[in-house]
């Protein structure tokens, strides 16, 4: 059927009608993006600081990304994984050669690389461990939307509905190296699973020596750590990967979000002695490193690696924080602000959804997580400039309240 140009009101009712009802949509229609901006069907302009959720770091339309996936589509939009595929060979090879791993599997999206964590870990439990089977995560974490990731996700919320969830999974406090302690069983406990900082769970930073502490206890006990990166990898923080800035490497990392810059692509990686508990057979996924996918992938890594971005990051996310300190002094309903690079939160002590939509109206993108939080996940390329309109809008906001 031919597609023609809508305005809100119309995509929004064919969404209503024919779309589950997963999401609780807001009243737009995003049709086009370029760099930190993007347009509805209306034709408003918005500036970008949720980013596809941490997706389109290098921001919209990004012609390095553009030029790749073009290119790469006229060549070959898809093949199987029983063929060597070029631009999924070359991307794990980046990544590896980045990063502690030393092999990669890909996938389709952040849940699935978790899932793919999972069950690594026990493939490895049941060969090297004597068959421990349990991994321990944490309260307020968030790791994916299939079974398995809901059990291990920390968050009451988002497992209602399921039960029963896969057996096999624990929660303990974030940043208590002592509940952690505590929670490991000698005979169950294969991995710990934890996020460098809880984006879903309201942008909440590990401490140095929380990290350099659970690292020491898997090191002790015998455990895997792994360390869900999949929106704090790709140069969220500043650095390529999170775990970067705590001085520990991981046994098992995923990542997924910004990986394709703005496609479908997840990643888990693995040290070389635990990824080769996955033999032919053990764990597939059809789409997962698809070629197109892969290059745009690759054309990430390469402007990540080469292209400055981390530093932009660095230097962005620390102006961005000192605006934000400058607004905390002047409205009280600000209570916190807290991340790494340009991933950051800001608590409030009213209810934050209602301060996103008014920057919305006000042409901000950005989201409420946590109920209080408001998050701010810009692409890696954001200005001066466009931090400053950014802050400009939220004042309005704030003031009007």
């Amino acid at each position: 059927m031919k597609n023609t140009q809508m305005k809100n009101n119309a995509v929004a009712a064919l969404t209503d009608k024919f779309v589950a009802k997963t999401y609780a949509r807001t009243p737009i229609a995003l049709v086009k993006g370029r760099g930190t901006k993007v347009w509805d069907a209306n034709g408003k302009e918005y500036l970008d600081f949720l980013a596809g959720i941490a997706v389109n770091s290098l921001g919209h339309c990004n012609p390095a990304i553009v030029k790749a996936i073009k290119q790469q589509a006229q060549q070959l939009l898809h093949v199987s994984n029983l063929y060597h595929v070029q631009t999924q060979s070359e991307l794990a090879r980046e990544l590896c050669r980045h990063s502690f791993a030393d092999r990669a599997f890909f996938c389709n999206s952040g849940a699935e690389a978790n899932e793919a964590a999972i069950k690594l870990a026990r493939r490895y439990g049941l060969e090297k461990r004597g068959g421990r089977y349990e991994i321990i995560s944490t309260h307020n974490s968030f790791h994916g939307r299939t079974l398995a990731t809901l059990a291990a996700t920390g968050q009451e919320k988002i497992r209602a509905g399921y039960d029963p969830l896969p057996a096999g999974f624990r929660q303990v406090a974030y940043n208590d190296l002592g509940a952690m302690e505590a929670a490991i069983d000698e005979k169950k406990t294969v991995a710990i699973l934890v996020e460098p900082i809880q984006a879903e769970g309201g942008v909440i930073v590990a401490n140095e020596i929380y990290m350099l502490g659970i690292r020491e206890l898997c090191d002790q006990r015998g455990l895997l750590l792994i360390f869900d990166e999949v929106q704090t990898g790709m140069g969220r923080t500043g650095k390529l990967f999170g775990y970067e800035h705590f001085g520990v490497k991981p046994d098992i990392m995923t990542l997924a979000k910004a990986l394709g810059g703005g496609l479908p692509l997840g990643a888990m990686l693995a040290r070389e002695e635990v990824a080769n508990s996955f033999g032919p057979g053990s764990h597939a996924s059809t789409f997962g490193g698809n070629p197109v996918s892969c290059a745009a992938g690759l054309a990430v890594m390469n402007a990540l690696v080469k292209g400055g971005l981390l530093k932009n990051c660095v230097q962005m996310g620390k102006y961005f924080v000192k605006g934000l300190e400058a607004l905390k002094k002047r409205f009280p309903c600000i209570r916190q602000i807290r991340g790494k690079g340009l991933i950051i939160g800001v608590e409030l002590d009213i209810e934050g959804s209602k301060i996103a939509d008014a920057c919305m109206q006000e042409g901000l993108l950005l989201n409420c997580t946590a109920a209080k939080v408001l998050r701010f996940v810009p692409p890696l390329t954001i200005t001066k400039k466009e931090i400053d309109r950014g802050l400009a809008i939220l004042e309005k906001v704030l003031a009007s309240q």
